[in-house]
């Protein structure tokens, strides 16, 4: 989708809180992958995690890492995981559903398709 869509739109991740953290809510699926990590306290331990991720992923799409405020989070209600376009005017033009459930990057390709064609 980035590549295809690169012309039209940047595409940028954030790191949020642990959505599943040993000291917290550890998911078995975390286990037998070996994601296993504790809820970072301080911001240089969350940065430690995201790059963890992107070497073990070889995730190539832009990351930055929310602040131990999460305000990122809040602001987007991003918790565990959401998909957002900002428009060029610097409004929300696409919000998609929270979440794992409801979590579907082929909704927002048909947007895109829509809007790009």
């Amino acid at each position: 989708m980035r590549t295809r869509f690169a012309d039209h739109a940047d595409f940028l991740t954030i790191y949020i809180k642990e959505a599943h953290p040993e000291d917290e809510w550890q998911m078995g699926v975390n286990e037998d992958e070996g994601v296993c990590y504790m809820q970072p306290t301080t911001l240089a331990e969350r940065v430690a995690i995201a790059g963890d991720f992107v070497r073990e992923t070889d995730f190539e799409i832009p990351l930055v890492v929310d602040g131990m405020d999460n305000a990122a989070e809040m602001a987007f209600a991003a918790w565990p995981e959401r998909l957002y376009v900002i428009g060029e005017d610097g409004r929300v033009a696409y919000k998609g559903g929270m979440g794992p459930m409801d979590f579907d990057p082929d909704e927002l390709e048909s947007w895109l398709e829509q809007r790009f064609p």
